[in-house]
């Protein structure tokens, strides 16, 4: 697999994740992804994209209902 941004190799490595939210910070440390050897860009495949949105609505709501009990 060949980076798109400078077409160096992909390895499968972890990569960091993070996202400033209404209220919060999400980071998450070490999520599997393809990682470029040259560049260092990452791509997540399907499966974490997924887990990282499921953890993103689950705070959205608890974060709303902080938000709302104060």
């Amino acid at each position: 697999m060949k980076c798109i941004h400078c077409q160096g190799e992909m390895k499968r490595a972890t990569a960091p994740f993070h996202v400033d939210r209404d209220g919060y910070h999400l980071v998450l440390d070490t999520v599997p992804a393809w990682v470029c050897e040259q560049c260092g860009e990452a791509y997540f495949e399907e499966n974490e994209v997924e887990a990282i949105q499921g953890a993103i609505t689950a705070l959205d709501q608890r974060a709303r209902q902080l938000v709302a009990d104060n």
